[in-house]
């Protein structure tokens, strides 16, 4: 047993620690759990069965991490909670794992930033460099695409899709899918323009903020529908790269999205 271990925590004979994690006091670590090299588990953090983590993720106490998920059809099917690299989870989070009606995996990529609270149901996939504010909260089968952040107290419903690069006010509550670059605020949830001091700090050209400006004009602002703005958008997309992401987003949406 590595001697990061506090004497109080339990791991359970089955589970796969690297010799470099660390393990804080009362935590508890169940069976088929595997936690990959540089990990910070502080104290009275409990991850349950069949959960998988990463490299240098620093996860804070009360966290419960692959518990069963929240699901009347769930019958105690082996499946998996995974997290990825460098993720910050802070205190009280609640990560379920899948379902097999669905992926089987809830998946949480790398470099999150996931603050107190925040609840991810089973079969959700988190991209890379997500940042989650306290208390927000996905329903099961919800997408989080790289780069978004999702405000406090945001709520998504099952099945949502939420785009690169979107942001949500405080208090959001989310339907529908998010289109890429989008911001949205409100009960439902509304756009509210682009987040281009998002784009800004991620690098993006002062051009470039300006096509996804006129994108999101096409998208909301010349009263075509759904399927003609896909049209003209696809047309924008052979001259402007970062146009390819909206349609491919728009593509691929299955509940509609915010409008």
């Amino acid at each position: 047993m590595p001697a990061k271990i506090h004497a109080t925590a339990i791991i359970d004979k089955n589970a796969e620690l690297d010799s470099s994690v660390e393990i804080g006091p009362y935590s508890i670590i169940g069976p088929n759990v595997k936690i990959d090299s540089g990990t910070r588990i502080a104290g009275h953090v409990t991850i349950s069965d069949h959960t998988v983590i990463g490299k240098n993720n620093h996860i804070y106490q009360y966290s419960s991490l692959g518990e069963a998920p929240q699901d009347k059809k769930y019958k105690g099917e082996p499946t998996l909670l995974e997290i990825g690299d460098n993720n910050t989870i802070r205190e009280f989070c609640t990560f379920n794992r899948g379902t097999v009606q669905d992926k089987g995996t809830t998946k949480i990529g790398n470099d999150n930033w996931i603050m107190a609270y925040v609840h991810l149901a089973h079969d959700c996939v988190i991209g890379n460099h997500t940042i989650f504010a306290n208390n927000a909260s996905l329903a099961g089968h919800v997408d989080v695409h790289d780069y978004a952040i999702l405000g406090g107290f945001t709520l998504i419903h099952q099945f949502c899709k939420i785009g690169s690069h979107v942001i949500t006010a405080v208090g959001s509550v989310v339907f529908k899918d998010i289109p890429p670059y989008v911001t949205a605020a409100g009960y439902d949830a509304k756009p509210h323009g682009i987040n281009a001091e998002g784009l800004k700090r991620r690098g993006f050209s002062t051009e470039a903020i300006l096509e996804v400006k006129r994108a999101y004009k096409t998208l909301y602002r010349q009263n075509l529908t759904l399927e003609e703005a896909k049209i003209e958008l696809s047309k924008k997309a052979e001259l402007h790269q970062e146009i390819q992401l909206l349609v491919d987003f728009l593509n691929t949406s299955t509940r509609g999205i915010v409008r």
